[in-house]
């Protein structure tokens, strides 16, 4: 488990682009991480690991769209992790600089009259488009 000891370079290309995801998280309201952690599908401790820039646990790229779309990062703060991200892991290059492929579909809901309910039905129907996403990838 090599990967999940502490980084101990402080200024590591990894730990620059963490830094930079650390500031965008720590800066969105309160949930961002436990939403993150839904729209991943992983456990809250793996999105600790993934903002820490102490640890050495490196972001997946196949994430990195989630991320943005999660954390709602600004086109600076975009370009910024992407400069990092890309000087960690330069042969990921085509896999970050590649169109994703993607198109926006609007889909109208009720209100349910509860702030919490509301968000509940919206993170559930974009887990499950990201999931039957996911299948078609091997398309």
């Amino acid at each position: 488990m090599a990967a999940m000891k502490p980084e101990r370079e402080h200024g590591s290309p990894v730990a620059a682009y963490k830094g930079v995801l650390k500031r965008v998280v720590d800066n969105r309201p309160s949930g961002t991480r436990h939403r993150l952690a839904l729209a991943l599908g992983k456990n809250r401790s793996f999105i600790s690991q993934i903002t820490n820039p102490v640890y050495a646990v490196p972001i997946p790229a196949q994430h990195l769209d989630a991320i943005f779309a999660v954390c709602h990062f600004t086109p600076a703060e975009r370009s910024e992790f992407l400069a990092a991200y890309l000087t960690a892991h330069p042969r990921r290059l085509d896999l970050v600089r590649r169109p994703a492929g993607t198109r926006a579909l609007t889909v109208i809901l009720p209100d349910l009259g509860d702030a919490r309910r509301n968000r509940l039905l919206d993170e559930a129907i974009l887990e499950t488009a990201r999931r039957l996403s996911r299948l078609t990838e091997d398309l």
